[in-house]
């Protein structure tokens, strides 16, 4: 099951945690995930945490400075797209309508990055390679393993994504619900899917997901750590079985046990 490959252009490659409590989230995912830690001092912007699972990399987390506080910027998983030009890209980006929040701009000599907002509000990263490519995956479980769009139109979502990283698209009706499987190289990539009234007015976003072996037990174990249930364990029909949680500073993330 290993994956040490380089990810593709228009693949996910990365999911990093902005936190308020960097102590506490490393501690609630080692329990969790049982993900190990190694801080990177980055000078005035504080420390970068590499997240690792038996010694691969597989996301990171830092503390959200005092500039995003104030801006009211809540815990949060950010996910990263890699590309092949974070600055073609970028530009590409706001000629669509996008915004983009910050860069392109280098982080040391590991890549190039920038934070982008899409049309209807979601925020999401884009990450031209260095000397770092993003996750390395050999675990099935325990791991970054989907990436999923909730947009208020999407009709207009597609256009975009579409436009911006050559994806193609897969439409499926669960039940009322349209899902849309985004589709890189002939691979899936990432879903989206419409948000209504359900909703309760939260903003688009992209959501996590992560791998787990029993959806019920890592459910029961975030109540435990002190995180809070979204969304208790769920069907997926000819997919699996999810959740929706919060880590005990507010970031919500799911996680998915694949049907076997």
């Amino acid at each position: 099951m290993a994956n040490l490959e380089k990810h593709a252009p228009g693949t996910f490659s990365w999911a990093e945690l902005g936190t308020t409590d960097a102590a506490g989230a490393k501690e609630f995912y080692a329990k969790l995930f049982e993900w190990t830690a190694e801080d990177m001092p980055m000078g005035e912007q504080g420390v970068y945490t590499i997240l690792k699972l038996n010694g691969l990399e597989v996301a990171a987390l830092y503390g959200l400075q005092e500039e995003q506080k104030k801006r009211g910027v809540p815990p949060h998983w950010l996910l990263y797209v890699a590309v092949s030009s974070a600055d073609q890209t970028a530009a590409r980006a706001t000629e669509l309508g996008a915004k983009v929040h910050a860069g392109p701009f280098d982080v040391f000599d590991y890549g190039r990055m920038a934070v982008i907002q899409d049309p209807q509000g979601a925020m999401f990263a884009i990450w031209q390679a260095g000397k770092h490519d993003g996750a390395q995956t050999k675990e099935v479980t325990r791991r970054h393993c989907w990436s999923e769009l909730a947009t208020t139109d999407l009709g207009k979502a597609q256009e975009f994504y579409t436009k911006l990283f050559g994806w193609t698209t897969n439409k499926q009706q669960f039940g009322p619900m349209e899902y849309t499987t985004w589709v890189n190289q002939g691979k899936p990539a990432g879903g989206a899917l419409q948000m209504d009234a359900q909703w309760k007015g939260a903003p688009p976003h992209w959501m996590a997901y992560f791998s787990v072996a029993s959806i019920e037990e890592s459910t029961q174990k975030v109540s435990a750590l002190g995180g809070a249930v979204c969304v208790p364990p769920t069907d997926i029909p000819g997919v699996g079985r999810f959740s929706v949680v919060n880590d005990p500073q507010g970031a919500v993330f799911s996680m998915i046990q694949p049907k076997m």
